[in-house]
């Protein structure tokens, strides 16, 4: 096993005999962004970009995870979980707490995590790493979980021990993705649909900012409770009305007094792009991928002007990619705040864009860009040892 690893936890490493590998994706989302908290329209997929798990079962009541990635070791016993001061630890246990939550017993096992993933760059690493780890705990300890409460499991571990009032899109992405596809996803039945992602001779660019964000710590939950406070003034007139996937864009107008005027804007982007995920997916389906680039910046314009997640870095990686005709749409991706833009390119364009675009960022803002192609990939899965 080729892992570096401190003098302290040489032996661990060293001692350790793999049962079971599983590889856990990271996710992009073509279009429909802050749109799955609000039961709407995602288009996401898994991407060729992993965290590696590795487990044994120890046969004792302690659990020891080791992130080779830091060098850091959590250990805790499965009796007594709580939460944690650290983060990155909390979604560890945060899914064990879920697990035993639904009435299923697990007893100490051993875990090195390995990530691939580049840190904060909005696809979606915690969501990788509650599902690769919710994924092998059903797996060794015969759980008898079906992929959609592993989905679960790992959305509720971040509602409850981490605080990220969460989607359910990044889990079900990471999760549930098919190779060379891309998930249309209903946020509010849950029903999906796997639409082919034949991009031709175009690629799946991403340029990361390389600004980080927390979006514990960010306007992400603000966003949500601004949403709810446009649902309740609907449903005053309109029981029925429980998010707004159920809202109308004269419903929105009948409340507009009654709501503020920053509230009234995040609704009417959740709306307009609820309409964008479908005509993307007609776009995709018909192979017209000019249109689904002009979604892509449309997406973006919402997201910056209407929903007001994006920063100035996402803003210029945008509007820099305009001037190339080989980009047929861009746009930010994730939570906001950082993380990357997703570039629809064509192949033979991407490296004098990158070249082009890491230079003119750097002279803007002094800070390195970097970047990577996706590929729509498969998603949790066990690998052979």
């Amino acid at each position: 096993m080729s892992i570096k690893t401190s003098s302290l936890h040489s032996e661990f490493v060293a001692n350790f005999k793999t049962e079971l590998k599983v590889t856990s994706p990271g996710r992009i989302n073509l279009i429909g962004e802050h749109t799955d908290y609000n039961n709407g329209f995602v288009l996401p997929t898994a991407i060729d970009k992993h965290i590696v798990f590795q487990f044994q079962k120890n046969g004792t009541d302690i659990c020891n995870i080791y992130s080779a990635t830091f060098d850091k070791m959590l250990q805790f016993n499965v009796n007594e979980v709580k939460q944690s001061d650290k983060e990155w630890e909390n979604y560890i246990l945060g899914v064990v707490n879920q697990i035993q939550i639904r009435n299923k017993t697990i007893g100490g096992f051993d875990c090195i995590i390995e990530s691939y993933l580049p840190m904060g760059s909005g696809i979606s690493s915690s969501a990788a790493l509650e599902c690769g780890l919710a994924y092998g705990l059903n797996e060794v300890f015969e759980l008898g979980f079906e992929k959609i409460d592993l989905v679960k499991i790992g959305q509720k571990a971040e509602h409850t021990f981490v605080g990220t009032q969460c989607g359910i899109m990044d889990q079900f992405a990471s999760v549930m993705s098919e190779k060379g596809h891309v998930i249309l996803l209903d946020c509010q039945s849950i029903e999906h649909q796997l639409i082919p992602a034949d991009f031709g001779d175009y690629q799946v660019l991403l340029l990361n900012t390389n600004v980080s964000h927390n979006l514990a710590d960010s306007a992400y939950n603000t966003r949500v409770a601004e949403c709810a406070s446009v649902v309740a003034a609907i449903a005053k007139n309109n029981p029925e009305v429980k998010s707004l996937r159920n809202v109308s864009f004269k419903m929105l107008e009948d409340v507009k007094g009654e709501i503020t005027t920053i509230a009234h804007q995040r609704a009417k982007y959740v709306l307009e792009e609820n309409e964008r995920v479908e005509k993307a997916v007609q776009a995709l389906k018909s192979g017209d991928l000019k249109s689904l680039g002009i979604y892509m910046y449309s997406s973006h314009k919402g997201l910056q002007n209407d929903y007001e997640v994006s920063c100035a870095e996402l803003d210029f990686l945008a509007d820099f990619s305009k001037k190339y005709d080989q980009v047929l749409g861009a746009r930010m991706m994730g939570g906001g705040f950082g993380g990357c833009t997703i570039n629809l390119i064509h192949k033979n364009g991407v490296e004098e864009f990158v070249k082009d675009a890491t230079k003119a960022y750097k002279e803007k803002f002094k800070i390195d860009l970097t970047s990577f192609t996706a590929v729509p990939s498969q998603g949790t899965a066990t690998v052979a040892i």
